[in-house]
């Protein structure tokens, strides 16, 4: 498919990347890039791609796709750092978890001539690192691609057919409403979950030791959404806060409301609830995202 592909960020997204794209052989040149050298040493080892260098610069030099794969936060000096070795005609790709931050990161270091799709792979685990990638990560999962204006249509081909190689299935939507979807299906999850096993490491030490101790399922699922990278997690609240607060704000009215029917033993308004909720999870398991 590609001549010269190289990844930047060797995390659990960009390590199982670098995998599929070995496995079906995608590029003659796969080049892993990572500005930690630790990290550098433990992708050669692994033998993840043809070359690995902390040298973002030179990575990219003559690539015709580069996709980062970095935390949000680190975007916009990952695309400084490598706009000047760009190649007229290649195309940035991305796998930011945030649309509308990391397209004001990236775009202006991408001049005429250089193609951006922007994407995001609902994919992932709560482990990072390279020796956390496997090349199933993205079977049967979704990859949003938010192209822009003016990105032209062949790239825009070119990155779907590469995520559907990695096993993903692929939607267009626009970046601020990928933003406020995922802020409700992803980002408002995982800040409950924080708040939840946050709330469990300030209780009294013997507490706290049967909490761990007779976890049930629930506490289980939320401890393992929250054992999630933390500098992903700071970079993605930060650059999504409208859509964050907005859905926060839903959350907290819902919680009020369940609050009241509570106190008031409104077991009719509990039922409805949990009646429409339950119908959700089903809806999830009939397309096969409950996995």
């Amino acid at each position: 498919m590609f001549g010269k592909v190289t990844v930047i960020g060797m995390g659990l997204v960009g390590s199982s990347v670098a995998r599929v794209i070995l496995k079906k052989r995608l590029a003659k040149t796969l080049v892993a890039a990572d500005a930690d050298r630790d990290v550098c040493k433990v992708v050669h080892d692994l033998g993840l791609a043809h070359q690995v260098t902390d040298n973002l610069t030179e990575a990219v030099e003559g690539a015709d796709l580069i996709m980062i794969a970095v935390p949000v936060g680190a975007m916009r000096k990952v695309a400084e750092r490598i706009a000047p070795a760009l190649k007229q005609g290649s195309i940035v790709t991305d796998t930011g978890s945030v649309k509308m931050a990391v397209i004001e990161a990236i775009k202006p270091f991408c001049r005429p001539g250089i193609e951006f799709v922007p994407g995001h792979p609902i994919a992932g685990t709560e482990f990072s690192g390279p020796e956390a990638g496997f090349d199933t990560l993205f079977d049967n999962r979704w990859c949003v691609l938010t192209p822009l204006p003016d990105t032209g249509i062949r790239a825009v081909e070119k990155v779907t057919k590469l995520w559907e190689e990695c096993g993903a299935m692929i939607e267009i939507m626009d970046p601020a409403h990928h933003d406020l979807v995922l802020g409700i299906t992803s980002h408002l999850p995982h800040l409950i979950a924080y708040t939840i096993v946050g709330t469990a490491t300030e209780l009294e030490d013997d507490i706290k030791s049967e909490v761990i101790k007779f976890s049930a399922s629930g506490f289980r699922d939320f401890t393992r959404i929250a054992a999630s990278d933390p500098v992903m997690w700071r970079d993605i609240f930060l650059n999504n806060k409208a859509a964050v607060l907005e859905v926060l704000q839903r959350f907290s009215e819902d919680l009020t409301a369940l609050q009241k029917a509570i106190r008031q033993g409104n077991g009719e308004y509990l039922y409805d609830v949990f009646t429409k909720t339950r119908a959700i999870r089903k809806q999830i398991v009939e397309q096969g995202q409950a996995e």
